[in-house]
């Protein structure tokens, strides 16, 4: 039968060779001549299913054009089956037959398109260079899918695999041409870590519910030896243009590395918080023994040196009155007693004080009562109070303030609770013949803030770190010469109870809680308090805010 001739002009970029299966010779010839004017090659013609098996497996043709029926025991539609699973090449059939029964048969070996008799050359180059272009793509998409790192399988409608990539053959144990067109769950067996029973089939709630469904947690794959894999999945359907689910892919990695890393996280984790653990047991334990200590020493001496006082005292009281009138009383000795007693009991008073002023801090029930702070009043007379104790000390107190300082709006009793405890430590740590400087700063914003500004110390002032503050508000320098507190220490100062390690650690009294205090009180206050010790200078820097007014954050840097 002759072909409808019509030939298109064609531009081929590359040589086609194609192998022509056709029983009838005369309708060969033509659809070979056919091919060659179309520009492409046909190294030979093939008149069974056996020969065009044989000149496909020497000849390795772009692709095949295979007429259903052929001469022989194998028809076409089963030479084209063994041609595309055993060599990929793409088939076209070309036949007079269109019943449906045969169409369903070719239909099985996903031909790559149909060509009716009598064959039209324009409809041969159609289907010839749609069948080329299909491929080429397919076989874009499988080397793709091939060289992934994840598992890949393809699957029908049906459940049947379709494909497999070189990663899903090594997990499953399956080969590709083993696989094909067998049912998913025999090639993708899947059971639940902890109980090794069968999950769920992805692939089935991904055809089911239309939509990306991924795996349970701890889930092993068992591949067709039985070797158990840990795995991450998930299954995804595929439709065509119009919508229709064509089949589902399913993406998957062996997780066995993720899994000794996530546990090798998890070890490092437990261990981390076990020696986190450790230290902060050891830190209560420590604060258990130094709270013990504090009492022992703070507690326990104070009542002993009070009871030796008041036995003392009742011995004079007792010769007194056998003496009666007529034995002078020794009034000086009786003072003395009494100004022990009188100490101890404040010592006493001021511990239990700072442990109930912690906890009201801690529980939130310190109460602020804000007031308007003369400060050019106020500064002087805290700083009185310590006046004698200084020149008894042989210590040089100095206190500088600006000529204009305004008042504060604050909480009275807890500023004075703060100053008076860093005098308290400046005059218990100061050697005699050494300084202690009480310097205020205003910060304010009367200046425009471009960039850092620089505010300048009072002459008195130890040099200190430059300190980025608040402003609006006072910054109170407390500064005392002759000793620093070792660099490591610094971070621990403000810790409850805790003492700088030395040689006798009980040599300068107190409890231990006076530095926490302060800091806690800052902190209701919203100021901040900053700590330098260096080049024989100790000074504790405080920024009291204006409480008032806003509070903004600003830099200001101190030479």
């Amino acid at each position: 039968m002759m072909l409808n001739r019509n030939p298109p002009k064609i531009n081929s970029y590359k040589t086609v060779k194609i192998l022509v299966v056709e029983d009838e010779k005369i309708i060969a010839l033509n659809v070979r001549e056919s091919l060659e004017s179309l520009g492409y090659i046909v190294p030979a013609i093939a008149d069974s299913g056996e020969k065009a098996i044989e000149k496909a497996t020497q000849l390795r043709p772009d692709l095949v054009l295979m007429d259903i029926r052929l001469k022989g025991n194998m028809d076409g539609i089963q030479a084209a089956e063994q041609i595309w699973n055993s060599m990929q090449i793409p088939v076209i059939y070309v036949t007079g037959h269109s019943d449906k029964s045969t169409l369903e048969r070719a239909k099985i070996t996903v031909p790559f398109g149909y060509i009716l008799k009598p064959v039209k050359e324009q409809e041969l180059y159609v289907a010839i260079e749609t069948a080329l272009q299909r491929y080429e793509r397919e076989q874009l998409l499988s080397a793709i899918l091939k060289g992934m790192g994840d598992g890949v399988i393809l699957v029908n409608p049906q459940g049947r695999v379709q494909f497999l990539n070189q990663v899903a053959e090594s997990l499953t144990g399956w080969r590709q041409d083993e696989a094909r067109d067998r049912e998913f769950i025999e090639v993708f067996k899947i059971v639940s870590e902890q109980t090794q029973q069968p999950v769920n089939n992805p692939v089935t709630a991904a055809l089911q519910q239309d939509t990306t469904v991924y795996l349970e947690d701890r889930v092993l794959l068992l591949s067709k030896n039985g070797t158990p894999i840990p795995i991450g999945d998930s299954a995804a359907p595929v439709k065509d243009n119009k919508g229709v689910i064509t089949g589902v892919v399913l993406v998957f990695r062996d997780i066995t590395q993720r899994r000794l890393a996530e546990e090798r996280n998890l070890a490092m984790e437990r261990a981390r918080y076990l020696e986190l653990q450790i230290a902060e047991l050891q830190r209560l334990n420590q604060l258990k023994d130094d709270f013990l200590s504090t009492v022992s020493h703070e507690l326990r001496t104070p009542l002993s040196n009070i009871k030796m006082a008041v036995r003392l005292l009742e011995t004079v009281l007792d010769q007194q009155s056998i003496l009666g009138s007529q034995t002078h009383f020794n009034s000086q000795s009786m003072n003395r007693y009494l100004k022990i007693l009188e100490d101890q009991c404040n010592q006493e008073l001021m511990l239990v004080n700072d442990l109930l002023d912690m906890r009201a801090i801690d529980a939130d029930a310190y109460p602020l009562e804000l007031t308007s702070i003369e400060l050019q009043n106020w500064i002087p007379h805290i700083v009185e109070s310590f006046e004698a104790r200084t020149q008894t000390q042989q210590q040089n107190l100095q206190v500088s303030l600006p000529p204009e300082l305004p008042p504060l709006v604050s909480d009275l009793s807890s500023l004075t609770r703060i100053l008076s405890e860093l005098l308290n430590n400046a005059c218990k740590y100061t050697p005699a013949g050494e300084q202690i400087v009480v310097t205020v700063q205003v910060i304010s914003e009367d200046k425009e803030n471009q960039g850092d500004k620089t505010v300048e110390s009072l002459p008195s002032s130890p040099l200190t770190p430059a300190l980025r503050c608040p402003p609006r508000g006072v910054q109170i320098d407390v500064s005392n010469s002759g000793v620093e507190i070792p660099t490591e220490e610094l971070a621990r100062i403000f810790d409850p109870f805790y003492r700088i390690p030395k040689n006798d650690p009980w040599k300068y009294g107190g409890t231990g809680l006076g530095l926490s205090l302060v800091k806690k009180l800052l902190v209701r206050l919203q100021g901040n308090l900053d700590v330098t010790s260096t080049q024989g200078w100790t000074t504790f820097r405080l920024f009291l805010p204006n409480l008032e007014l806003p509070f903004q954050e600003v830099d200001c840097d101190f030479d």
